[in-house]
């Protein structure tokens, strides 16, 4: 696993496949400020919940003049889906290359009841308006957490 990006670190490039066709990339968030939560799989009930929570907080966010995008390394046509089925109003972008998931530190091996696989850390990233990484929260606790990432989003 590749070590996740510092505080204060310009936050890596990417550009990957959005649920609705296109592209989603850093430098389309030029200006403003950026939370990028990367989910270990879509439709699965922790996953759902974060999504919500965060989409729960869309207009806050916009307020506060930060977009939101999620991140898996499911297929496209598996994000579309369940923004359409959850009523998911951010962005959610596909990664099955890896590329941008190894370059947040996020892709490695994990292990469940003993077994081992490959699969991504949930993790959030806050990018500052700079385009540097303004806050990391590694191995993300889903309860309270999109809370805490707007709270932080204002503070900035």
């Amino acid at each position: 696993m590749s070590p996740l990006p510092s505080p204060g670190e310009m936050a890596p490039d990417f550009r990957i496949l959005s649920d609705d066709g296109g592209t989603l990339a850093r430098a389309d968030f030029a200006g403003r400020k950026l939370v990028i939560f990367f989910f270990p799989k879509a439709n699965t009930s922790g996953c759902t919940i974060e999504s919500k929570a965060f989409s729960a907080l869309a207009a806050a966010f916009a307020k506060a003049d930060t977009a939101v995008i999620g991140v898996y390394a499911d297929s496209v046509a598996a994000q579309a889906s369940i923004r359409q089925k959850q009523q998911i109003p951010i962005p959610l972008g596909s990664d099955q290359s890896h590329a941008m998931l190894n370059a947040y530190g996020v892709w490695g091996e994990r292990s469940m009841y003993g077994r081992k696989y490959m699969g991504i850390t949930r993790s959030t990233f806050l990018i500052d308006r700079d385009g540097r990484i303004a806050r990391v929260w590694p191995k993300v606790k889903v309860a309270g957490h999109a809370e805490e990432v707007l709270a932080t989003t204002r503070a900035l």
